[in-house]
């Protein structure tokens, strides 16, 4: 499977894509991303590929959240 790499013009841009992202999963896992990555880094979620998807999602949205805060912080 080939993957497309998306380019967007601000983080916020981004946010909003993984945020839609991650909703997706949830919604077909039934459950939140932040605990799927806790059971996942824990090892109790197997490394399928759709998981190593989400938790790589998931580490991008926490990422941009956090720069996006920086940002947020610096210009208040």
């Amino acid at each position: 499977m080939k993957k497309q790499r998306e380019t967007y013009t601000s983080p916020l841009d981004a946010l909003v894509a993984v945020s839609k992202q991650l909703s997706l999963f949830e919604s077909r896992r039934g459950m939140d991303s932040e605990t799927f990555f806790d059971h996942y880094r824990k090892g109790s979620i197997g490394d399928d590929a759709e998981s190593v998807e989400w938790a790589n999602a998931y580490q991008h949205y926490v990422a941009l959240h956090q720069q996006l805060e920086n940002q947020l912080r610096v210009a208040a």
